[in-house]
């Protein structure tokens, strides 16, 4: 079988607060028969500039990216906000430039969240993974609608041994994260976060698992400053085996 050469693009938030996210998705896109590198000239995105309506400094970065990931098969990102800056948003901050929208194009349409890309393209699933738990998972904004990840996880969540997953009353509803959101609007954001909480400590579950760090921290720092027990991870993480370590907070 000829290895598909892929891009991981790890992420700001995955480099520097969760790399063991970055590891896990390695682990799993080499297990689907992946051969993967991590380009040396990734940086951010630019989605925080880009939300924030710096185009001039979310052109830059969106061009030092395009650059870095242009030479590859795919991109794939664990994350849905990410990937969906790249995929969506990228094509339309150079929809006036012709020299750089036909490369923005380019590489958009190769992008992949990762779950969607070891379901959808890799047809891969987990094997020998065992998880004794209860777990529900919630549905990131950016994954949910910019790329339509739904079933894509539940479905490489399936076949884990031992794990149970429970319906999260609101799965489709925003955590308040937001990226800039909970900076700008940090009540409104508490106040959001705080429902979120509340429909997780529900369900009874031992694990919260999402696709996208950002909300993942929102949400277990929430749990963790209410003394809650569940404990928060990357799906990846488990879907690659690795869900035996600290969960996200835990970190020393």
């Amino acid at each position: 079988m000829t290895q598909r050469k892929i891009a991981l693009f790890v992420t700001c938030l995955v480099d520097m607060m969760r790399p063991r996210i970055g590891f896990a998705a390695i682990r799993a896109l080499e297990a689907a028969g992946c051969d993967v590198v991590v380009p040396e000239g990734q940086t951010c995105c630019g989605q925080p500039a880009f939300n924030s309506g710096d185009t001039e400094h979310a052109i830059a970065l969106a061009k030092q990216t395009i650059v870095a990931l242009e030479p590859y098969e795919a991109v794939v990102v664990p994350s849905g906000s990410c990937g969906g800056t790249i995929r969506c948003h990228y094509p339309e901050l150079f929809e006036h430039d012709p020299e750089w929208l036909p490369r923005a194009q380019a590489v958009a349409s190769r992008t992949w969240e990762i779950m969607a890309y070891l379901d959808e393209i890799c047809g891969w699933k987990p094997e020998g993974v065992e998880v004794m738990a209860k777990a529900t998972y919630h549905d990131s904004c950016s994954g949910l609608r910019e790329l339509g990840v739904k079933a894509q996880p539940r479905r490489l969540l399936k076949p884990i041994a031992g794990l149970e997953l429970t319906p999260l009353a609101g799965e489709e509803t925003c955590c308040g994260f937001g990226g800039t959101f909970c900076v700008k609007y940090p009540a409104i954001s508490n106040a959001i976060v705080g429902e979120k909480a509340d429909a997780i400590e529900a369900t009874g579950a031992d694990l919260l698992l999402a696709g996208d760090l950002g909300c993942l921290m929102n949400m277990a720092g929430k749990l963790n400053r209410q003394g809650s027990k569940v404990r928060a991870f990357h799906a990846i993480e488990l879907i690659a085996g690795m869900g035996n370590g600290p969960a996200i907070g835990e970190e020393a």
